[in-house]
């Protein structure tokens, strides 16, 4: 693999590097702080006003949506400039955006596959954060079987009226708007062709007939949301892309949700340094244990690894081959690594790593203690564990079924 970055890629670091100096301490500033890109003492909810300042200042230099065409106020970027974007966010630790769904999934899709009217109205709102958008696919009977979803739409006098559940959905409940997929055939699936006939409506969710009701996760956080639909009407200019056409939105949606990988290894190396750090101020024997020792070794070992596998990935991307089965094994590399870490930082802290947020003496305004029982979701979040092994069983390795 050659890695040599072309002048321009160069100089695309050189200027992000140069905004970030520039407009970082300065938000950290008005905004503060906590050291941990916000996802750990205060919770993903608790930072939504951060996130949403975070997100204009970003837009203000054309940083937000980099992959978007510049008509748009994206800058055309690359694969690899994409992946140096990661690399430079992940070193400096800023803050999450508001609008992740839309800017990396959702806007991409409505650019794509929206009509004139549709990316007039919708678009510069994703971008600017004066709107906040979430995802609807899963299912109660179609998580980890997408294709299996089976809310209902129904043509009723240029509204499709909607019915049905979904589970899972980020940020439902703050959300002003929705990309869902619905069943627009409803006897696709009795006659095995589960893929046909799903179709993506974009959802006004303050519409009457949908009520959101969040999910408190183990962390303690409100950001899950089951979302019910009760003869719910939206409009047939709504529709993205062709009725029908569902599957074929989802996919390039799940594709974009992929960018931006590179920058992981370099926010677990940055938290595997970190916790090592911790623990030589607060539980310093931990250090001499001989398998704590192993552990962060491995850990560290295995970081490296997923970095190259990264690389690797991005090779093949490169050279216009599918990457194929990085992403997936990537995806195990991620579940496994998060929680790992997760577990090694509460063994390196001890009995401190124990205290929570608001305690007087939790360390890292109880970023560790979070981690531990946040981190849990990364067996489910992007593709079950178990489903991931299968497919690359299957697909990958090519072993017989039973």
């Amino acid at each position: 693999m050659d890695f040599a970055y072309l002048p321009e890629d160069d100089a695309f670091r050189a200027e992000l590097r140069g905004w970030l100096d520039e407009n970082l301490p300065k938000f950290f500033a008005e905004y503060g702080d906590d050291g941990t890109a916000d996802a750990g003492g205060v919770g993903i909810m608790g930072a939504m006003d951060r996130r949403k300042a975070w997100q204009r200042r970003l837009n203000e230099g054309r940083w937000a949506a980099i992959t978007w065409p510049t008509e748009w106020g994206g800058r055309d970027a690359t694969v690899m400039q994409s992946v140096i974007y990661s690399e430079e966010m992940a070193r400096a630790k800023t803050p999450g955006i508001f609008n992740a769904n839309g800017i990396w999934q959702i806007g991409p899709m409505i650019i794509r596959w929206g009509t004139d009217e549709q990316k007039e109205k919708w678009v510069s709102g994703i971008l600017s954060a004066e709107q906040h958008w979430c995802q609807g696919f899963s299912e109660p009977e179609a998580g980890s079987d997408l294709a299996n979803l089976r809310t209902s739409a129904i043509e009723d006098d240029g509204d499709y009226v909607l019915n049905g559940q979904k589970i899972w959905i980020s940020t439902a409940h703050v959300a002003d708007w929705g990309l869902f997929l619905v069943r627009t055939d409803p006897g696709a699936i009795e006659r095995g062709a589960k893929h046909e006939g799903i179709t993506a409506l974009i959802v006004d969710m303050h519409t009457p007939g949908i009520e959101c009701r969040p999910i408190k996760d183990i962390a303690g956080d409100e950001m899950f949301n089951e979302v019910f639909f009760t003869n719910a009407r939206v409009p047939v200019a709504n529709r993205l892309g062709d009725e029908g056409a569902g599957w074929q939105v989802a996919m390039g949606t799940l594709g974009h949700e992929r960018v931006g990988t590179a920058g992981l290894t370099i926010g677990m190396k940055a938290d595997l340094e970190a916790m090592v750090n911790a623990a030589r101020s607060v539980n310093p024997a931990a250090l001499d244990d001989p398998d704590l020792r192993d552990r962060i070794a491995r850990a560290y070992t295995h970081i490296e690894y997923t970095r190259l596998l990264n690389h690797r990935a991005l090779s093949k991307i490169l050279k216009g081959e599918p990457n194929w089965p990085e992403v997936p094994i990537a995806k195990l590399q991620w579940s496994y690594l998060a929680q790992t870490l997760a577990e090694l930082a509460l063994d390196l802290l001890g009995p401190a790593g124990l205290f929570a947020k608001g305690g007087p003496d939790a360390i890292d305004g109880g970023t560790w203690n979070r981690l531990y029982v946040f981190q849990r979701y990364t067996s489910i979040g992007a593709g079950t564990t178990e489903v991931q092994k299968n497919v690359i069983a299957d697909r990958a390795i090519g072993m017989p079924r039973r």
